[in-house]
């Protein structure tokens, strides 16, 4: 028996030690750490002869240079933080970084391959008139209205049938945009997929916060006043959690770094914002569906009316609000994959249009689906079209002086109802 035994152990330790040489490979890659890697173009075709650099805190410092196709490659020391930068003088004439992007990413890189994309366009300058610039203005101002209006719904929704001011709406933004992010360059699943999964581990993290916290709070008794504070801790440290493990720079979702827009008159859309609009559409629409023609939406609508009665008739008025946590959830994931789209992924982008979501909210009338649909149509054309008057830093501004106005004048919004007191 021990001699069998002995036999049997050496078997398993060849066996790991055929393993662990296979899984090193050479004694070079051995203690190797991540690549960093991406391909910079223009117009479809790769840019060649472009200088990227690598360093980190520890004084690594990295270079190359794109290949024909446009493509590079860093290999790291180890995991870590790490700071790349483009060579813009190296950029051949009439291609340019574009304007928000910026020539300097920061990334944590702890698995084995990291993509990273330098968004470029054409380096020409085009003076247009105030129409036309109006018309594509009007254009954006309809695409981000939608994008808001997913995560308003939401954030309309919960609030409908808990009363719960949440100001953690913005943190599920981000973290389906993560997700995506994630599940896209680090896991290399095709984007679609991984946008699906990304909506699929919001939709749980939505069920799993409302049963573990928010129903707990309820259960207790806590007061709503109490319950916004908590929101806002949440939100607070789950940001800086996103902060902790994604880094502070901004990234592109690999497939969709960048794209050359269909010219359509005096219109420029790219196909990503095109596909976005019709993503946001289908999923406005589906949940007016879900909420005029199904059980569950009805149920919804009955207690956000009046939850003791809705209880009183039969209806789960837990069970209800849970689903309007995984709905809220979703849709605030998809929002925050379409501006992911568009502006790429930071780890306090939900935070960025937080408050252009309460202003869309609070215009169309708190509690109400429909009138949050409304004020983010209204919000994201005043601040795109604010821009023909005022600088571009300042278009929010123009979301928070019609919610003055609105507050003032119509203090429950646009679809609100009045509601006596006393």
């Amino acid at each position: 028996m021990r001699a069998r035994a002995a036999a049997v152990l050496a078997a398993l330790l060849a066996a790991v030690t055929l393993m662990l040489g296979w899984g090193a490979g050479p004694a070079s890659a051995a203690t190797s750490g991540p690549v960093l890697f991406g391909t910079v173009t223009s117009n479809d075709k790769g840019v060649a002869g472009v200088k990227i650099s690598a360093t980190n805190d520890s004084g690594f410092s990295g270079t190359a240079t794109t290949d024909a196709a446009g493509a590079w490659e860093i290999k790291t020391p180890k995991s870590g933080t790490y700071t790349v930068v483009l060579d813009e003088a190296t950029l051949p004439d009439g291609v340019a970084l574009t304007a928000d992007s910026g020539n300097t990413r920061t990334v944590n890189a702890f698995l084995g391959k990291v993509r990273i994309q330098f968004p470029t366009g054409e380096s020409t300058v085009e003076t247009t008139s105030k129409a036309v610039q109006a018309v594509q203005l009007t254009v954006d101002g309809l695409l981000l209205g939608l994008i808001l209006a997913l995560a308003a719904v939401g954030l309309s929704l919960i609030y409908g049938t808990t009363g719960l001011t949440n100001f953690a709406h913005g943190e599920m933004v981000t973290v389906g945009a993560l997700a995506a992010y994630f599940y896209s360059a680090v896991l290399s699943i095709p984007f679609i997929l991984s946008a699906l999964l990304a909506l699929i581990t919001c939709a749980v993290l939505g069920a799993l916060q409302d049963k573990i916290l928010w129903k707990q709070l309820r259960r207790r008794g806590t007061g709503l006043i109490a319950m916004l504070v908590v929101s806002i801790g949440l939100a607070i440290f789950v940001r800086y959690l996103f902060l902790f493990f994604f880094g502070g720079g901004t990234q592109q979702f690999p497939e969709y770094s960048a794209q050359a827009g269909y010219q359509l008159g005096p219109l420029s859309i790219t196909p990503k914002a095109i596909i976005g609009a019709l993503a946001a559409i289908i999923a406005i629409l589906a949940t007016i569906h879900w909420l005029l023609r199904t059980r569950m939406g009805k149920a919804s609508r009955a207690v956000s009316d009046n939850p003791a009665l809705a209880s009183a008739s039969g209806i789960d008025v837990e069970r209800v609000i849970n689903t309007v946590w995984i709905l809220g959830a979703t849709l605030a994931a998809l929002a925050g994959i379409l501006v992911g789209l568009t502006s790429g992924v930071s780890w306090n982008m939900g935070q960025q249009i937080l408050l252009l979501i309460f202003a869309a909210v609070t215009v169309g009338g708190l509690g109400t689906a429909f009138g949050a649909l409304l004020g983010s149509i209204i919000v994201g054309l005043l601040i795109q079209l604010s821009t023909l008057i005022i600088p571009p830093e300042l278009k929010s501004v123009g979301a928070l002086v019609i919610l003055i106005v609105i507050l003032l004048v119509r203090p429950q919004g646009l679809l609100g109802r009045r509601e006596r007191i006393g």
